[in-house]
């Protein structure tokens, strides 16, 4: 991580992920890639690298965060997708020329059209959350109990009743909370 810059929360959903650049939403925004160079840094710890990013780059890959999120959250709660999220999606999947690639250990990897190519970049993690918001996948759409941060999450728990976006933070934050009001309401006796 890069001093001065508050800890990437990564997923195993890479659509979800990236919608996590942003957190508390409902609270004290948290911004995760707030200069470009952030943006590298994140693509690369999720397999996307690539050499530079442009403050336009930046501004379309915020663009795809806020519109991968509201049709998240709409698909979460069974709303209608709201059409300029859904084009966002769509344009920035189209817009890109990544391929899935094979290695000998079995696992996939993405091959950008050139190391510079955030565009290439976006239109994986916008293929990904087509492939969530369209029910492709085996897992469901879920929002975050936290008032404060609401995430949309991809739940895969046996379940499907996950409460918490990421339970390292969300969810001790609340049980923390929940904790300290019964120990106000049940003090202990003193000796």
């Amino acid at each position: 991580m890069r001093a001065g810059f508050p800890d990437f929360r990564l997923g195993n959903v890479l659509a979800t992920s990236f919608t996590g650049t942003l957190s508390e939403r409902h609270g004290g925004a948290v911004e995760r890639i707030p200069t470009p160079q952030r943006l590298i840094d994140w693509l690369t710890v999720n397999g996307l690298a690539v050499d530079s990013c442009t403050a336009a780059q930046l501004n379309l890959a915020r663009e795809l965060r806020e519109s991968i999120h509201a049709a998240a959250t709409a698909a979460a709660v069974q709303d209608a997708l709201p059409a300029s999220a859904v084009q966002v999606i769509n344009d920035c999947s189209a817009q890109g020329r990544a391929a899935a690639i094979l290695t000998p250990e079995g696992k996939r990897r993405w091959r950008l059209s050139s190391a510079s190519c955030v565009e290439d970049a976006l239109s994986v993690i916008a293929a990904d959350a087509i492939s969530i918001i369209a029910g492709e996948r085996d897992g469901k759409l879920a929002l975050c109990a936290s008032p404060t941060c609401q995430a949309a999450f991809f739940d895969t728990s046996q379940s499907r009743t996950r409460k918490w976006c990421d339970m390292n933070t969300c969810g001790n934050r609340q049980k923390k909370a929940r904790f300290n009001a019964n120990q106000g309401k049940n003090p202990r006796s003193a000796k």
